[in-house]
């Protein structure tokens, strides 16, 4: 790649903010500021999804003066107001990705926040009652959205964040009886056909910390009660950026090393 620099990526997910936890992150992301170039953030940041969790998360923030690029989980959907939440963290100039791509220290991320469905052979499928259908189509355009971000992002390094997970091997340790529950093979499609770099996702906070896809895209969980199994807070994964430029974002539409933090 030419102009090649390394790009270090803090990733972590399920942090699950609160209002009783003021301060509880200082410590942590005073850390990767030191240690990272780039923070991203998988999903359930708050607790229950109210404006006044996402409020105190965003203060948390401050001690960041690296760029953050986030999507949201199910636990932000909670109160359903995710729009507010968005915004918030967009004024503390957090890129909330919901099928769109951002162009970073010459890194592409696309974000979407999945949904959940099933893997392989026993993938829901849109039959029967109207509610089932809705179910899956709502699977059909998560996948659909990272389908367009993945498809116009034209950077070498094409990094895809999403809350649940596009493959069964990353949620290993769970009860298989939820698998369903925590992602979905539909979200694998775009991520093999349009050569994603690597995946980080949360939701499984019991699962496997990494796998691949069959075709051997990297996919991290990195789950906060995964990564503390480990005695880490957050996982630095260090890629080779493009030339320094400015932060671009568009709207929807060789593997690197990684090491611990």
């Amino acid at each position: 790649m030419a102009n090649g620099r390394q790009v270090r990526i803090a990733a972590v997910a399920d942090l699950h903010y609160d209002s009783t936890g003021r301060g509880t992150l200082r410590d942590l992301f005073t850390q990767v500021n030191r240690e990272a170039d780039i923070l991203a953030i998988c999903g359930d940041i708050t607790t229950h999804g109210r404006p006044e969790q996402m409020a105190g998360f965003a203060e948390e923030l401050a001690v960041l003066e690296i760029p953050v690029v986030a999507v949201l989980g199910n636990h932000d959907h909670e109160a359903e107001v995710t729009d507010e939440l968005s915004e918030i963290l967009r004024r503390r100039n957090v890129h909330v990705l919901d099928g769109e791509q951002v162009i970073v220290d010459g890194v592409g991320f696309a974000g979407v926040k999945g949904f959940a469905g099933g893997f392989g052979r026993g993938t829901l499928a849109p039959f029967g009652e109207r509610l089932i259908k809705d179910f899956v189509q709502h699977a059909i355009d998560e996948a659909l959205k990272l389908e367009n971000a993945l498809r116009t992002l034209t950077t070498d390094v094409k990094i895809v964040l999403m809350h649940y997970s596009p493959i069964v091997e990353t949620l290993v340790g769970e009860p298989e009886t939820i698998y369903p529950f925590l992602g979905s093979s539909r979200l694998l499609p775009p991520l093999e056909t349009h050569g994603a770099t690597a995946v980080f996702h949360g939701h499984a906070h019991n699962g496997t910390e990494e796998a691949e896809t069959p075709t051997g895209i990297p996919v991290f969980n990195v789950a906060l009660p995964v990564l503390r199994r480990t005695g880490r807070s957050y996982r630095l994964w260090t890629v080779a950026g493009e030339e320094r430029r400015r932060v671009r974002k568009e709207g929807r539409g060789g593997k690197p090393g990684a090491e611990a933090a």
